[in-house]
């Protein structure tokens, strides 16, 4: 399964949480999120375009970094 790097502009607990909803209500993906650099990686066989809109749904500015 495809992973993929995406840099969230998550500052708090609280916006990781939201990434966390997010990803578990979208369903088939295993994910990591690392608070302190920003970043989220997401292994699933959804599309970037599906898997950006969805992190968009934070109401945070997401940017695609390309496969792990």
């Amino acid at each position: 399964m495809p992973q993929h790097k995406f840099s969230i502009d998550m500052t708090c607990e609280s916006c990781s949480n939201a990434v966390t909803r997010i990803l578990n209500k979208l369903g088939r993906v295993q994910y990591e999120i690392n608070l302190p650099n920003k970043k989220v990686c997401i292994e699933s066989e959804h599309s970037v375009g599906t898997l950006l809109e969805t992190l968009r749904k934070t109401g945070e500015t997401v940017t695609y970094l390309g496969l792990s």
